[in-house]
């Protein structure tokens, strides 16, 4: 007779956790230059408000897939994007992703021509999934990404 294994209250709490996540489509997406930050379900293009979704986003390890664009407009006035995707390997908390945004966020920013570039932003996705061009172009275009405004930082 085989043994069964022990009751593991963490693994059962990260399996709902992800299972939330997934479930609600969940992406945090950031753009710049306003510095913007939030989740939103890349399906229907909602806004997610922080909570219980927040905390496991950001209180378990998950695969992540990163896509970084830089929104650009040339000079006959047509939006193109110029965007990379990045899949890191293994599982790694929101807060350790930082080094591989800011990395890789830094080289296409500057690898865009800085003279049609109206704004940047990525989209990192708890998830070990692919986005196409379109769908990133409408999560882009529903947070706002085209049309927004710097925020001074001494104006508080």
């Amino acid at each position: 007779m085989s043994k069964r294994k022990p009751h593991n209250l963490k693994a059962r709490i990260d399996r709902s956790c992800r299972s939330l996540l997934a479930a609600n489509h969940v992406a945090v997406v950031n753009i710049d230059p306003s510095g913007r930050q939030g989740m939103i379900n890349y399906k229907s293009l909602k806004n997610i408000a922080p909570g219980k979704i927040g905390q496991a986003v950001c209180g378990i390890p998950h695969r992540w897939t990163i896509y970084l664009s830089a929104l650009c407009i040339d000079a006959r006035g047509d939006r193109y994007s110029k965007s990379v995707e990045v899949a890191p390997d293994g599982v790694y908390l929101s807060d350790h992703l930082e080094d591989v945004i800011d990395h890789c966020y830094k080289k296409l920013r500057d690898e865009a021509n800085q003279n049609q570039m109206v704004a940047s932003g990525w989209i990192a996705i708890p998830e070990a999934i692919s986005l196409d061009e379109a769908r990133a172009a409408r999560i882009f275009e529903a947070v706002g990404a085209w049309h927004q405004v710097k925020v001074d930082s001494c104006a508080a």
